[in-house]
């Protein structure tokens, strides 16, 4: 089941200790680990990276779900980046990209104040066990919620209000006067402007999902090929699961594109 995973801890020390939990249990195969990142979060309530973890299938959090997580958890003045010292200034990321709900951004971010370290991931797991055994010896607290795939959903819905609205207009349009028609067709452009812009979006979108999952797939097929009976089993499971997401992920994408040029 892929889930974002937050733990939260009182210091650096512990948290780097988190993460190398995290990659330990990865390697064992009790879970499977795509992402992660250790963060802190500054007087000024920003979210700082400190170490992204650069041995999992996803290298870099930028424009990802945990790069989203991340930057909701900065709130609502962005997220800072340093990493080897450098910062960048990030502006508002969507919920929806990171699959995540309100409640759980307000658990975490109720618990992750100003001084605290947190290590982010996003994981495969069936059970919660063995990472919060982990997570809890060395202090942790630990926030998971399941990733929803709310994002698809959002982008059919707002190209359904765009076309109601167009739909709308030229009903209105067929009915007007000469000189309205001209004044609704302007109205009626714009619209299919936004319409089309929202379809690249999802259709950009879904091509960075599609390579996200081939890297998570290639990883574990990796894993897969070295382990045995049940580790072997459930990262079979895992791999499954990743395809099929990615499937239906790529039909609703190429369904939007064709119910706006038909």
């Amino acid at each position: 089941m892929d889930r974002m995973l937050v733990v939260v801890f009182e210091n650096e020390l512990k948290a780097y200790d988190g993460s190398k939990a995290l990659s330990a249990l990865d390697s064992e195969g009790s879970i499977s680990v795509h992402a992660e990142a250790v963060i802190t979060k500054n007087d000024d309530g920003k979210v700082v990276i400190k170490q992204e973890g650069d041995d999992f299938p996803i290298r870099t959090v930028s424009g990802t779900a945990l790069g989203a997580l991340i930057g909701l958890l900065g709130g609502p003045i962005g997220v800072a980046i340093g990493v080897a010292g450098g910062t960048l200034v990030g502006g508002a990321w969507d919920v929806s990209r990171a699959g995540v709900s309100m409640d759980f951004l307000d658990e975490v971010s109720g618990k992750l104040t100003p001084g605290k370290w947190a290590v982010v991931a996003e994981i495969s797991e069936e059970w919660v066990t063995p990472v919060d055994s982990r997570m809890e010896a060395l202090g942790g607290t630990v926030f998971r919620t399941t990733r929803s795939d709310v994002e698809h959903e959002q982008y059919t819905k707002d190209v359904a209000s765009l076309k109601a609205d167009i739909a709308q207009l030229k009903a209105e349009q067929a009915k007007s006067r000469a000189d309205q028609k001209a004044k609704l067709q302007t109205k009626i452009d714009v619209l299919n402007k936004k319409l089309q812009a929202k379809v690249k979006q999802a259709k950009q979108r879904s091509e960075q999902e599609e390579k996200e999952s081939k890297a998570k797939v290639a990883a574990l097929e990796k894993k897969a090929a070295k382990a045995k009976g049940d580790t072997k089993a459930a990262i079979q499971a895992r791999i499954d699961e990743i395809k099929k997401k990615s499937k239906k992920s790529q039909e609703d994408t190429e369904k939007l594109n064709a119910d706006t040029t038909t």
